[in-house]
């Protein structure tokens, strides 16, 4: 496909990132929200339209610029812009908008005006969600390098954010001026054809009968933020014209759901002035594209009062495609919209022809959108574990890790990362960051990036522990060296298919997975020098026996297992032992022979006690035993 050339509407005229944690809130309009961001401005301010814009700042890096003349100008917001010099910040910028799941409408203003002055205008590209939808390259028509122009589309937003995204072609800085984004009803513009599969690009919105008008541009409203050209540019010059107005009567109809046409579009129509004649529009187009056409309907005229009375037949690129009556569909002053895909274009300009059948033609408005698809995007899962990568590894903003990390496809991915196709979406391959200047440390999420086959972090200053993740099914080639690593060697490493594994200059420690080290065995290369933690396989020391990565090992814990069980087991026969013992070796009462021995010293004492009382009483009684004389 072609590089996109998107319809430009030219107005003719005679530190990079805040502090702020968040952004501020959206305006709302009267259907939904909006934004209106001042690329280059330093501070917010309401427009002499009484509409609110806001500082960028806090929405992207960048550096900031002014155009060369600002008194060409009458907006303030288009006096300023953003460039963002590849060097730094890597070949693809991005803003990330929060924004509520729905579709939306942006418009942007880019202008040169030789702000660095330099006389040359840059080339570069810029997508919308992963897709490429406008390129802009060297030399810049005169009109549009010095006074801008404006460029929108239509596209749905999924996942919380609208990623805007600007791509280096070379070493240009890519520019921007201003940002406009507005919600659209998600049924507006035939979304079951269009959806979230395409994005629609403007390649061109047409007013017929009337002069420009739009928000931020007259004080004519439109719900979702649409700038209406003035179509005469665009009709065959040698068909004169005349303009219908409604008069001041009110035209039933427009700004009805879903796509809320504004009333203005349909107050003003054109016709040819001679019968029988044609009316075309001639509109630039990339081809081998699919374009939505609408084309825009009212009856103006009061003395068409009846079917049949006004038919004309549309013509796109010379094919008859439909035949319109609009008093049989609508009725009088009535708004009526008809809008067809003509598919795969091979030819550039675009031909619209309204044929007459009976009268005259008649039109008061014309859209045409290329139908770009969209680019295929990051697995999901994997675009976040990069994003949590980024955080982690502290990738420095020169690298431009930003916005998807692989999509569009057509573009470079981010520095240091290679993706492939997948059915499900792009993949990332490989990462190869070393020697960047990354300080911090491996996130756990490394683990989604199931797809990996080479990862080089080495020469960096990164620490902490191997993620246990670390170590995917396909992952060929692992080169850590040259870091402050700490713990050990994740088991994981040991189940993948390495050919070729460099972890020397770390601070690593603990036993060495046999199973990586017999990469080196079977023909691989391995390098564990400068770790003197590490043990356990040839070439290092061996491991200390009950000791293991910092850990009790294996072995450890059989020994204490077998000592704690001869342990119990000795516990247990002497408790066993006691218990034997109590029951057969000890009674409680005295043996016979010592119950025998014990009466009889009773029974003696007894008699003694008693033969000494009646002594006693003898005594008492007077009578006193005499001494023997012999």
């Amino acid at each position: 496909m072609s590089p996109l050339l998107p319809f430009l509407l030219f107005i003719y005229t005679p530190p990079l990132i805040a502090s702020t944690p968040s952004p501020p809130s959206p305006s709302r309009t009267s259907y939904g929200l909006s934004y209106s961001i001042d690329c280059g401005g330093t501070s917010n301010f309401t427009s002499n339209l009484k509409r609110p814009w806001l500082s960028d700042r806090y929405f992207t890096g960048g550096a900031v610029g002014t155009v060369a003349e600002p008194q060409h100008f009458t907006q303030p917001q288009e006096r300023t812009l953003r460039f963002f010099p590849p060097n730094s910040f890597g070949k693809k910028s991005c803003y990330s908008i929060p924004v509520p799941t729905g579709r939306y409408y942006l418009r942007t203003f880019t202008v040169y005006d030789n702000y660095d002055s330099k006389m040359r205008n840059p080339s570069f590209d810029v997508s919308i969600e992963g897709t490429l939808v406008f390129s802009w390259r060297s030399p810049w028509p005169e009109p549009v390098a010095r006074s801008g122009a404006y460029a929108d589309l239509f596209f749905a937003a999924t996942d919380g954010f609208a990623d805007l995204c600007f791509y280096s072609i070379a070493t240009d800085p890519p520019v921007v001026a201003s940002i406009e984004i507005f919600q659209i009803d998600p049924l507006a513009y035939d979304a079951a054809t269009a959806g979230s599969d395409f994005v629609l690009v403007n390649y061109g919105r047409l007013s017929c009968g009337s002069a420009l008008f739009g928000p931020g541009f007259t004080n004519h409203s439109d719900l979702f933020g649409r700038v209406w050209q003035s179509d005469a540019d665009f009709r065959d010059p040698k068909v004169k014209v005349k303009a219908l107005s409604s008069g001041g009567r009110n035209v039933l109809g427009g700004a009805h759901a879903p796509n809320y046409f504004p009333p203005q579009l349909y107050r003003t129509a054109i016709t040819v002035e001679q019968a029988g004649v044609g009316l075309e529009y001639l509109l630039q187009v990339d081809t081998r594209l699919d374009y939505m056409v609408w084309f825009h309907f009212s009856e103006l005229d009061s003395g068409v009062n009846a079917p049949g009375k006004r038919v004309f037949d549309i013509h796109i690129n010379g094919k008859n495609v439909a035949r319109i009556d609009i008093f049989k569909a609508v009725g009088g002053f009535a708004a009526f919209d008809w809008h067809y895909i003509a598919k795969n274009l091979t030819t550039s300009p675009l031909s619209l022809k309204l044929v007459p059948v009976v009268g005259k033609p008649v039109i008061c408005g014309l859209e045409n959108y290329a139908m770009v698809p969209l680019d295929l995007p990051s697995l999901p899962s994997q675009a976040n574990a990069m994003r949590a990568l980024k955080e982690s590894l502290m990738v420095p903003d020169r690298m431009g890790w930003n916005g998807d990390p692989c999509a569009p496809s057509t573009w470079d991915a981010w520095e240091g990362v290679t993706c492939h196709r997948t059915e499900a979406g792009l993949a990332i391959t490989q990462l190869d960051l070393g020697s960047q200047g990354l300080k911090g440390y491996i996130s756990d999420q490394i683990s989604q990036l199931s797809n990996l086959v080479s990862l080089n972090l080495s020469s960096n200053s990164l620490s902490g522990e191997l993620p246990s993740g670390l170590g995917q099914k396909y992952l060929t080639k692992l080169d850590l060296s040259g870091n402050q690593f700490i713990g050990s060697i994740p088991e994981s490493l040991g189940s993948s298919n390495l050919q070729l594994v460099l972890l020397n200059d770390n601070e690593l420690e603990g036993q060495v997975p046999e199973k990586l080290y017999s990469v080196g065995v079977h023909g691989g290369v391995i390098d564990l020098s400068g770790n003197n933690g590490l043990c356990g396989v040839p070439s290092l020391p061996p491991c200390p026996f009950f000791w293991d990565k910092k850990k009790l090992s294996t072995r450890g814990k059989i020994a204490i297992a077998l000592s704690c069980g001869v342990f119990m087991s000795i516990v247990l026969l002497v408790y066993v032992a006691c218990i034997k013992r109590g029951r057969n070796d000890y009674e409680f009462g005295p043996p016979q022979d010592l119950l025998s021995s014990a009466m009889a010293s009773k029974r003696n004492k007894y008699q003694r006690q008693k033969m000494l009382l009646e002594m006693e009483t003898q005594h008492s009684d007077g009578f006193v035993p005499r001494p023997n004389p012999h």
